[in-house]
């Protein structure tokens, strides 16, 4: 069985096509609109819960008694999509993985979900149901497989991309003997156990002047204006250059890493409770620490390689790894110290990815549940 993974590229529709895009997003988001505030008021006001049944058979209804005849005029498969998004929403919120669903704006992302029976792929073009022409699309690599949903979506800025999910067999990376462990932060986004540090592009910090302009300019002009359409779609392009710019870096980054080592450890840090310093926080967030964790663990699954999460709680920075004194006394201004029992000079950085290497590796010997502190010295290289 092969591994599902999604393949995204970027396209430029035709007028045509844009305007059926266009009321294919329309439709979608009021569907989705509609069936969560029918969802909320029965809740909260009647203390019912309205299933995925109950809203596919409202849509019938919507499309039948002449309330919304216009959803008809698009492919019924991303409507009833958003729908079952809707659903998936409500359940997460309900296990407590996610907070409650927000509705959906019209000048935010738009996306609509195709299933493998409302599109055609023949190999080298992609048609739409409801759409007359195949996809203008920019293939940058080429991917093996039949899709199994096609998902169009249009960002803040204006652009069109189209997201194929593929099933493929992915070929692992021969074996590697390397070990590593990784320690995030500001200066540097990634110091690794051997002292490499990956510098930080800060790339907020670089078009800050440039977005602020762009933001005065907005909030200076007419609401409902054109020209405020104009002036937004300009502060859009430049938020999508930094989200580009910070995505691009953290790939080639999270690639690197997993070419180069097999058995990676990293912290799990809390970044949603780390953002609440408000000095700190327009750093940690230019540093892309959530997506660049997330990226190093899908890929060490596709690729063989050994990937552990290391306890947020394990004091990586103010234990020292030569004798294992704990520091209290450590700030985070301080970025190097010295060993008050051995005397060792320490680099803050470098220290606590050693120490995330060897909890790493006496989580890999001795399970999740073990504690740290009594194993590191046992699984720690002499």
């Amino acid at each position: 069985m092969g591994t599902k993974k999604a393949y995204r590229y970027r396209f430029y529709p035709s007028l045509e096509q844009k305007e059926n895009l266009a009321k294919t997003f329309g439709c979608v988001r009021f569907v989705y609109n509609y069936m969560l505030n029918l969802r909320t008021e029965a809740f909260y006001k009647h203390g019912e819960r309205v299933n995925y049944h109950d809203t596919s058979l409202l849509l019938t209804n919507l499309k039948h008694n002449g309330q919304a005849p216009w959803l008809n005029e698009v492919s019924c498969v991303p409507v009833q999509q958003g729908l079952r998004h809707l659903h998936t929403a409500f359940l997460n919120f309900w296990a407590e993985r996610a907070k409650y669903p927000k509705f959906k704006k019209r000048v935010a992302k738009q996306s609509a979900e195709y299933s493998s029976n409302a599109f055609k792929w023949d190999g080298k073009n992609l048609k739409l149901a409801k759409q007359r022409e195949t996809l203008n699309i920019r293939w940058s690599r080429t991917f093996t497989g039949k899709p199994s949903t096609v998902t169009v979506s249009k960002d803040s800025a204006g652009r069109y991309f189209v997201s194929i999910l593929v099933e493929e067999n992915i070929l692992p990376l021969p074996p590697n003997e390397n070990q590593v462990g990784l320690d995030m932060g500001i200066k540097d986004v990634v110091i690794t156990s051997d002292g490499f540090k990956s510098g930080a592009p800060k790339y907020s910090r670089k078009y800050e002047n440039k977005l602020a302009k762009a933001q005065r300019k907005l909030a200076k002009k007419k609401k409902g204006s054109k020209n405020r359409d104009k002036a937004r779609l300009k502060v859009a392009r430049i938020y999508a250059k930094i989200a580009d710019s910070r995505r691009d870096f953290t790939h080639k980054l999270s690639t690197k890493i997993i070419r180069e080592y097999g058995f990676i450890a990293i912290e799990d840090l809390n970044v949603r409770g780390m953002v609440k310093n408000h000095c700190l926080a327009k750093s940690i967030m230019d540093s892309g620490w959530s997506g660049f964790t997330r990226q190093l663990e899908y890929k060490a699954s596709w690729y063989n390689r050994k990937f552990v999460r290391i306890d947020r709680f394990f004091p990586s920075s103010k234990r020292c790894f030569d004798c294992g004194y704990i520091n209290n006394e450590l700030t985070l201004s301080d970025r190097e110290w010295t060993c008050h029992k051995c005397s060792v000079v320490h680099d803050r950085d470098i220290n606590a990815s050693r120490n995330v290497k060897a909890a790493g590796l006496a989580v890999l010997a001795f399970g999740e549940d073990v504690r740290l502190g009594s194993c590191i010295e046992t699984s720690r290289p002499r």
